[in-house]
């Protein structure tokens, strides 16, 4: 057998079930087949490493490694950002405008339109040269991007080697890499059972995973891509709809919307028709492109300094919705806060079908006024999130009573009590109510907690009731044959739990402090006290004053620490953690700050960032010293500002002459150049 030989047909077999599977949708074979193709692959690969190729299907799953940040490379042709539009008029306005500047009459006629869709993603531009992907670069400011190759090799609907094709020796192709709905609420899932702030809409989510430093994360997220534009010094045609219908022959993901038009009622027509229709879409869309055609009529109306003549963006209007309530829930949290929630009527929006919407306390039920069996408007608009806007009250029933918050637990059947000013109803039963006790067990397991591998919110609700953990120092106790034999689980599943079990002992102390649940303690706190303290011995037999006197730390905290171990059971599970070898203090070098050089600063990080992730810039500012803030005011110090950064933060640091520092500004000042 001709080694080489096999492997390119199985490279070309692989590329082919990908794109029907991830572009075509149509898979052509079963997932074991293709598992099967890609195994066969794998090992030969091995066997024969010098018939490697990084474009090989075997590399979409991406690296571990990190990139060492993102290398910025100047577009070859700037990418502009287009002009906005909002009514249907507007539109039709921008037409008139490119039929006059042509010298046409009579309509769109003689200036044929293409209309599409806006995926609201991260812009991409993609390079190939003899049919190879060579260099994916983002939108960046236009004229530079960073080059995200190695994290767009990732994405399976992206062809990687083109088949055989009329495509040009060397060209760029445009689009837009999205998270689908499905993969978006699947990782907004993950981040809250984690207790990670969620990403506020799949445009953020995509834009934020693209800049990953791990392609193995990247892969895992579930990235697509929509192409919308090819350039290249010898086109296929003359114009903009046959060359992205060519871009599809050659594997291309393009819309299916992408439509042309002659008229100006046509236009009208397709905005109305994707108006509705988008919300069945299967990724986020947040309004229409439309384009001039021919390619030299492009180049006659030609550009301003910031976008396009020959195209305009129609933005759709914030969604909203008007649906029934059905009822409200109360639902106990770990901490024992009790939330309302409205369990609504379910209703499409914005690509999702909302059936539960918070209402944070019961003063929001108040302000709202929200009567049993109220119509309820829910909006997004760009967030994700589903929030209760208003009442219709034409809709009352006259005799609707007002919905009151409940005044014992929901679950326990403990009285409820209100802390003077606060707005939460919190359950005091924190021992004995099974939201709470199975609550603090899922966070314990959590990724930026124990990260403990095979236990998600599901098979610890499982172990929980099936009586094999009751506290967080069980978790140690189990053995495979415990967990063997539950619902879903077989031999080697209960093996990838304990493994993953044994595997938390080695977590750092701070990591473990925040895992413990004590009210208050989140992941920065946490953090402080460790470098503070050092041990939870020190912790635990800490008096409050003592406590009280680490930065960002103050009475509250202070009381509720003291609280959480003057209970017996809690000091036994802290020995029972020790015996099972968990790490219970720090390193000299983890809980000493490396400097002085920000003390007495408070420091806000906005933006995407090239050199170093979020998290990791966070830990700088504390180890030398510094406070991270999530909000900007008049006591912040400075901005840590990366790309994108968000609007409203933006315009209120300029409102306070808040200074803005780039990442390599603030990598100068800490001397980590």
């Amino acid at each position: 057998m001709d080694i080489e030989a096999r492997v390119k047909e199985l490279r070309s077999e692989l590329d082919r079930h990908n794109h029907a599977y991830y572009v075509e949708n149509n898979p052509l074979i079963s997932d074991r087949e293709f598992d099967a193709l890609m195994r066969e692959l794998e090992e030969l690969e091995k066997a024969h490493p010098e018939l490697d190729d990084p474009l090989s299907p075997t590399h979409r799953v991406g690296s571990d490694l990190a990139h060492g940040g993102f290398e910025q490379v100047t577009h070859q042709r700037p990418m502009l950002s287009l002009g906005n539009t909002y009514s249907v008029e507007e539109v039709d306005a921008w037409a008139a405008r490119c039929n006059d500047a042509l010298g046409n009459e009579g309509g769109l006629r003689s200036v044929p339109i293409v209309g599409e869709m806006k995926f609201d993603g991260t812009s991409i531009s993609i390079t190939y040269e003899h049919g190879r992907m060579v260099r994916a670069v983002t939108r960046g400011d236009g004229e530079k991007g960073d080059d995200v190759t190695a994290n767009v090799r990732t994405i399976k609907s992206i062809p990687l080697v083109l088949a055989d094709g009329d495509w040009p020796e060397t060209f760029e192709i445009r689009g837009e890499i999205v998270l689908p709905w499905k993969a978006f609420e699947r990782l907004n899932a993950e981040r809250a059972f984690n207790e990670e702030p969620l990403f506020a809409n799949p445009r953020n989510a995509a834009s934020g995973t693209l800049k990953l430093q791990s392609s193995a994360e990247v892969a895992r997220r579930g990235l697509d891509a929509y192409f919308y534009y090819l350039l290249a010094d010898e086109l296929p045609a003359d114009n903009h709809y046959d060359n992205m219908m060519k871009a599809r022959e050659w594997g291309f993901k393009v819309s299916t919307a992408m439509t042309l038009m002659n008229t100006i009622d046509e236009v009208d027509a397709f905005i109305k028709y994707w108006d509705e229709e988008r919300r069945l879409l299967p990724v986020a869309t947040d309004g229409l492109v439309f384009k001039v055609n021919n390619l030299r009529q492009q180049l006659n109306l030609g550009f301003t300094s910031k976008s396009p003549r020959w195209a305009i963006a129609y933005k759709f209007p914030a969604e909203r919705a008007l649906t029934p309530l059905k009822f409200v829930s109360f639902e106990v949290g770990r901490t024992g806060v009790v939330t309302p929630v409205a369990n609504l009527e379910p209703v499409l929006l914005s690509g999702t079908v909302v059936k539960r919407a918070s209402l944070h306390n019961e003063d929001i039920i108040r302000q709202l006024d929200i009567h049993e069996g109220d119509s309820l408007y829910v909006e997004k608009g760009g967030e994700i999130i589903p929030k209760i806007t208003g009442v219709d009250l034409k809709a009352r029933r006259p005799d609707a009573p007002a919905v009151s918050f409940v005044k014992f637990c929901p679950d326990c059947g403990t009285e409820l009590k209100r802390a003077e000013g606060e707005a939460a109803w919190m359950c005091p039963n924190k021992y004995g109510c099974r939201p709470q006790l199975l609550g603090r067990l899922e966070h314990f397991v959590g990724r930026h907690m124990m990260d403990i591998n095979g236990l998600g919110e599901e098979n610890v609700a499982l172990l929980f009731d099936a009586g094999r953990v009751k506290d967080i120092a069980d978790f140690y106790d189990l053995k495979p044959s415990d967990i063997e034999g539950l619902d879903r689980m077989g031999r080697r599943s209960a093996e990838k739990i304990v493994d993953g079990i044994a595997a938390s002992r080695n977590v750092p102390f701070d990591r473990v402090l925040y895992a413990l649940s004590i009210p208050y303690v989140g992941e920065t706190v946490a953090k402080r006290i460790v470098r503070a303290m050092g041990s939870i011995d020190a912790i635990m037999n800490a008096p409050r004053e003592q406590l009280e006197a680490i930065d960002g730390v103050g009475g509250a905290i202070a009381e509720s620490i003291a609280d959480y171990f003057s209970y017996e059971p809690n000091r036994e599970i802290v020995e029972r953690l020790r015996r099972a070898g968990v790490r219970l203090e720090s390193d000299v070098e983890e809980s000493a700050p490396h400097s002085d050089l920000l003390a007495g600063k408070t420091i806000v990080i906005s933006g995407v960032f090239n050199h170093f992730s979020r998290e990791e810039y966070k830990d700088m500012i504390e180890k030398n010293g510094g406070k991270n803030s999530g909000s900007i005011s008049k006591k912040t110090s400075f901005v840590l500002a990366g790309d994108n950064m968000g609007p409203s933060k933006l315009e209120k640091a300029k409102s306070l002459g808040i200074p803005l520092l780039s990442e390599d500004e603030f990598l100068e000042m800490i001397d980590k150049k």
